[in-house]
């Protein structure tokens, strides 16, 4: 099992930054890829980025690619999202999910087996 718990959401403006992270308990954390998603009121759950559990691999939604990055630290159990030139559309739930020993890695949130809570991101325009 795994436990996610993600912080560092909070209310920014246009073009600030943010950084998430989210921490694990649990003993599988370093065979999942990890990804971050998001979801707006009325909307569905999209896929925002993920990163192998050995981090050669990482994939970006169009939308963030350039603005967002993705980053792991097996060490300390936390996945992070660095999060640049932040919009207004970038307002949502942020959730980190799990992916246990994936044989590819996914951008949709079917297969991911373990997810957090959620952080609210709100950018004002």
């Amino acid at each position: 099992q795994l436990q996610l718990v993600e912080s560092g959401g909070g209310l920014v403006q246009a073009g600030d930054s943010l950084s998430l992270s989210c921490t694990a308990s649990g003993r599988f954390f370093g065979s999942c890829a990890m990804a971050w998603f998001r979801q707006a009121p009325g909307k569905e759950r999209e896929f925002v980025a993920v990163i192998s559990w050995d981090i050669t691999t990482t994939y970006y939604a169009e939308s963030v690619k350039g603005r967002f990055t993705i980053s792991r630290d097996n060490s300390k159990n936390t996945v992070y999202l660095r999060m640049n030139n932040l919009k207004p559309e970038d307002t949502a739930v942020y959730y980190c999910a799990g992916d246990l020993l994936p044989k590819v890695i996914q951008t949709v949130a079917g297969p991911y087996d373990y997810w957090g809570q959620g952080t609210q991101v709100t950018v004002s325009a």
